[in-house]
Parts: structure tokens; C-alpha cells; sequence
């Protein structure tokens, strides 16, 4: 069940379309992810189908529509750290956690997106670890990196 969607359409005013956007990030901000039932409410508030909110949710990068793990890493493949290697960290991500970019493991403790560009061009790859960065990532990093993540998530 997602929380405060009420709470949150209280702040916006009913039927303005413009305000669309603002809407959707705030909910997303507060549960982390677009629910079926967000998009149904926001559809009726802003008056467009849920068809038209879920094709503007969809058309921007930014919006998720299952929920994130509580680890969430985000890893730049824009053109710099593409050239730094982050396709064999992307690479090194799948294998250790056994799922897609977009997706949730299981468990629900990682989640990971590919992003194209975090602003440390210089020092890519680029890996944010729940909005913390970290540079100059390998690839045989990546297995420590999960393991002492998912120590501190269990351990919390």
C-alpha cells in the first residue's frame, strides 16, 4: 500500500495538468516508485486515463515502477565512463546479483540502474550507492562492495 498519496495530491490543485510531473516525483520521492494505484489517483486528480499517465511516467528515465532495493546503486554509462569500463562493471553488477538493470533482487536488498551521466567524467566509472559516490570503479571491486553492503543492511 503506498502511503500519503492523499496527503501528497493535497499539496497540488485538482485538474491542473502542468502540475503533473511535480506530482508523480513527489509520490515517487515518498514510496519510491510509481504504483498502479499512484497512477490511477493521479490520473484522476490531474483528469487524464491512466493510459496518458503511465506514457508520460514512462517517457522519462526517472520514474520506477517496482520498488527499489535499500541499497540502490546507480552506475554511469554516459561516454566517459563508458570509456573507463563501466560496461564490465555493469557486467560484474548482473553476475553477482543475478538480475536486470531496473529490477529488484528478490530479497529486495539491491536494486541497480544504469544511468547516462553522474558529472565525474574524470573520474568514471562512476557508481552512486544510495546517492553517495564512489569513482573509479572495477569490476573485481564489485564483489567486496555487495558483500559489506548487504553485511551493513542485514546488520542495521
Amino acid at each position: 500500500m503506498d502511503k500519503d498519496i492523499d496527503v501528497i495530491l493535497k499539496k497540488f490543485k485538482p485538474g491542473r495538468r502542468e502540475e503533473l510531473l511535480p506530482l508523480l516525483q513527489e509520490i515517487q520521492e515518498t514510496n519510491g516508485h510509481l504504483s498502479e494505484e499512484a497512477i490511477v489517483k493521479a490520473g484522476r486528480f490531474v483528469g487524464l486515463s491512466t493510459t496518458k499517465i503511465y506514457g508520460v511516467a514512462t517517457f522519462y528515465d526517472q520514474f520506477r515502477f517496482i520498488p527499489s532495493g535499500k541499497v540502490c546503486l546507480k552506475i554511469c554509462n554516459g561516454t566517459s565512463c563508458f570509456m573507463s569500463g563501466s560496461g564490465a562493471v555493469i557486467n560484474r553488477i548482473r553476475e553477482e546479483t543475478g538480475f536486470e538493470a531496473g529490477q529488484t533482487g528478490r530479497d529486495g536488498v539491491f536494486s541497480y540502474e544504469i544511468t547516462t551521466c553522474m558529472g565525474g567524467c574524470h573520474h568514471g566509472p562512476v557508481l552512486s550507492v544510495n546517492g553517495e559516490y564512489l569513482t573509479s570503479v572495477k569490476p573485481e571491486q564489485i564483489p567486496d562492495l555487495l558483500k559489506k553492503l548487504k553485511f551493513i543492511i542485514e546488520n542495521d
